[in-house]
Formats: C-alpha cells, sequence, structure tokens
C-alpha cells in the first residue's frame, strides 16, 4: 500500500487530537489485519470513492475515547454513551476532512464521508473489499490506545 495514500490518515489523527483535546499521539509500527475484529471498543466508519476507493475506520479503546472526550468537552466522562458516539462521529468527520484535502493536494479527486459509529465487541470492522489488504496503524496517545485502518480497492 502506497504511503502517500495512508500518510493523510496519520496526519490527521495527529493533528485532530492534538488541537481539539490536546492529547500526544505518536504512530507505532503499522501491521497488516487479517479479520475483521474490531480493535478498539468503538469506532469511526469511512467511505472513500472518487479516483480512489476504499474504506477507514479510526478505533479508540474506551480508556481512550472517555479521555478524549473529557479533553475536549472539559468534564469528566465515565461511560460510552450518546455523547461519546457523537464525538466520535465528529472526531471522525474532521480527519475524514483533512484526508481529503491532502489527497487533492496530490491531485486525487476524492471524498471521504463518515459512514457510522460501530462499537462493542461484537460489531466486525468489514471494509468495501474484503479480498483487499487492510493496514492498521496503531498509535500512543497520553491518553490510551488509538487505531486506524484504511482498506483501498484494487
Amino acid at each position: 500500500m502506497d504511503a502517500a495514500l495512508v500518510n493523510p490518515f496519520v496526519e490527521g489523527t495527529l493533528h485532530i487530537l492534538d488541537t481539539t483535546a490536546g492529547v500526544k499521539v505518536q504512530p507505532d509500527s503499522p501491521f497488516l489485519k487479517t479479520d475483521t475484529s474490531p480493535l478498539g471498543d468503538i469506532s469511526g466508519m469511512l467511505e472513500i470513492t472518487g479516483d480512489l476507493a476504499g474504506s477507514a475506520a479510526v478505533s479508540f479503546t474506551e480508556y481512550s475515547i472517555l479521555g478524549i472526550v473529557s479533553a475536549m468537552f472539559g468534564e469528566e466522562m465515565t461511560q460510552i454513551d450518546e455523547e461519546i458516539f457523537d464525538a466520535v462521529g465528529e472526531i471522525t468527520n474532521m480527519v475524514a476532512g483533512h484526508v481529503t484535502t491532502k489527497l487533492a493536494e496530490q491531485g486525487k479527486k476524492v471524498k471521504v464521508k463518515f459512514v457510522r459509529v460501530c462499537t462493542g465487541p461484537d460489531q466486525p470492522i468489514a471494509h468495501t473489499e474484503s479480498q483487499s489488504p487492510v493496514l492498521a496503524v496503531p498509535f500512543k496517545t497520553t491518553l490510551g490506545k488509538v487505531v486506524i485502518e484504511v482498506c483501498y480497492s484494487g
């Protein structure tokens, strides 16, 4: 998978979490994901269309998303509820906007859009093309683990 097509997701996540919640993020070693099991407790799903087609997910552990949203809202969040769902959607949507802009700067006409939030261990993260490789990029943060998955068709 071309790093130039994955880096906007990494940069977007770093930027969004830093500016919205003051969370310092450091990428860890990427790996190829071989199944549809979620790599977090709650995930925002993205669809990629246009010159490139595919999907992506931004997944958070319960600990990390509660810490991130607490920092964003300035109040302690203690459980995954509707506010957390909305915040995951907003974070994922901001990452989508960043990725769309960065890929456009590379000359790619794409639309990256937020699709839905998935939560729980029984919610598979199914990408648009089951035969295409899924690159997972884990992040260590000051508030726990975040993982981005990117899958481009063909």
